[in-house]
């Protein structure tokens, strides 16, 4: 039997909307295509008083910092409760609870504890990480586990050094490319893997080497995404020696760049765009844009520039890249908004001392920023690399532990992860 969580319903007056915004859902990891954004259009320019209308909300997910998916009239996220580690599916539609599967033990009592993996949801099934290394299918109409792999028991998969006495655990958000599920163990006989989308059984596996002598062994935090750089399609990652590509079709490593990686945790996922690459990381290390061209022995990734850390660093919370100009949080447990020219590296507005506390998290739709910070302090920002100009700010409620979740924009709604709560907020701009 399923038992419902508790839910509070904000009642909100009819307001005829616009029937020619755009819609989308958000299906995986910083959305469609891995990069922060929605396409949507038709959505609010300007925030009221307070924040736009809470739409519904609902409790009961548990501990953690995973983001929602959200596809086919469900959302889809992680949490961490009192006998384990779970994946939920709830109705897009008020948010009750359809199933809930348990796929591993919890560590909701660890130091920011819980779930860090997004769900991604392809077709009939959804593929995600639990915090012990384990990847997972499962059935999204039933919640049914289909199969499960271990990175840590079945390629010696561990992670780059954490810094203290406890453990950041697997946080990575599988990436699916046609029958491939695309994860990374960090073992160099197993730097990356895929992984049959229909049976779990290995496609390939890709021998590393050493990658340099900056940063640290093993994986990242991040999570892959596609490029096709050089005209070989391939998959970006930033692992604890920093930038890699691989062969798509065979799982060859075609590229590294080792500068971007700080010895203790890489976590944004790259931008990738045309023969480009822009990653970033923290703990004072800074970003990079390279170039991934021909050489002599195949493929190579050309440093553009590089930006010292009191330049841009993004600590985590992601990076966008809209219309030539990359918008992130700058700063080592800092998220100052900050905005810089993709080509050749040139500040061009920040960093900003706003309201928000800590580390930012960005997300992007119609031409507004999506910034959030540790302390639950929401900013709607225009996206121009002219000036930063708010149009908008409140306070997500009841914060317990840092506000890190990646927010989501998905069919004319927003969702905030907060921990055991999931708010939903209607963004619909009013016809």
């Amino acid at each position: 039997m399923i038992r419902m969580p508790r839910r509070t319903l904000v009642p909100i007056a009819f307001v005829a909307w616009s029937t020619i915004a755009a819609a989308a859902d958000w299906p995986q990891w910083r959305g469609p295509n891995r990069d922060g954004t929605s396409a949507e259009t038709g959505l609010l320019q300007e925030w009221p008083e307070g924040g736009p209308p809470l739409a519904w909300r609902t409790r009961g997910l548990g501990a953690g910092f995973s983001s929602v998916s959200v596809a086919d009239g469900r959302i889809l996220t992680m949490g961490d409760l009192a006998d384990g580690q779970y994946v939920l599916a709830l109705e897009e539609d008020g948010g009750e609870l359809l199933w809930k599967t348990k796929v591993g033990g919890g560590h909701q009592d660890d130091r920011r504890g819980g779930s860090r993996a997004t769900p991604t949801v392809d077709g009939d099934r959804l593929f995600t990480f639990n915090t012990d290394g384990d990847v997972l299918a499962l059935d999204v109409e039933s919640g049914k586990e289909i199969w499960r792999r271990s990175m840590v028991k079945d390629y010696g998969g561990y992670l780059m050094k954490a810094m203290g006495s406890y453990e950041w655990r697997f946080s990575e958000s599988p990436l699916v490319d046609g029958r491939r599920v695309v994860v990374t163990p960090g073992h160099i006989q197993a730097l990356m893997v895929a992984l049959d989308r229909d049976t779990g059984e290995e496609i390939w596996k890709t021998q590393g080497r050493r990658l340099g002598s900056v940063g640290a062994d093993g994986a990242g935090y991040s999570s892959a995404v596609i490029s096709q750089a050089g005209g070989i399609r391939q998959y970006v990652q930033l692992v604890g020696r920093g930038l890699i590509g691989v062969e798509a079709e065979t799982g060859k490593l075609l590229w590294n760049y080792n500068r971007v990686a700080s010895d203790i945790a890489n976590i944004p996922t790259p931008l990738v765009s045309g023969n480009f690459v822009f990653g970033s990381a923290g703990y004072g290390t800074g970003s990079a844009l390279v170039e991934i061209k021909q050489g002599e022995n195949g493929l190579e990734a050309e440093e553009v520039y590089f930006l010292e850390g009191g330049t841009l660093q993004n600590h985590h919370g992601g990076l966008i890249l809209h219309q030539g100009t990359v918008y992130t949080g700058t700063g080592h447990n800092k998220g100052f908004p900050i905005a810089a020219n993709f080509a050749d590296g040139k500040i061009l507005w920040g960093p900003i001392r706003n309201d928000g506390r800590d580390s930012s998290v960005i997300s992007y739709a119609d031409g507004r920023l999506y910034f959030r910070f540790a302390d639950g302090r929401m900013f709607l920002v225009e996206a121009t690399p002219e000036e930063y100009r708010e149009h908008g700010t409140f306070v997500i409620p009841e914060i317990e532990k840092e506000s890190w979740s990646l927010q989501v924009i998905a069919n004319g709604k927003m969702y905030l992860r907060e921990q055991d709560n999931l708010f939903c907020y209607d963004i619909r701009a009013p016809e």
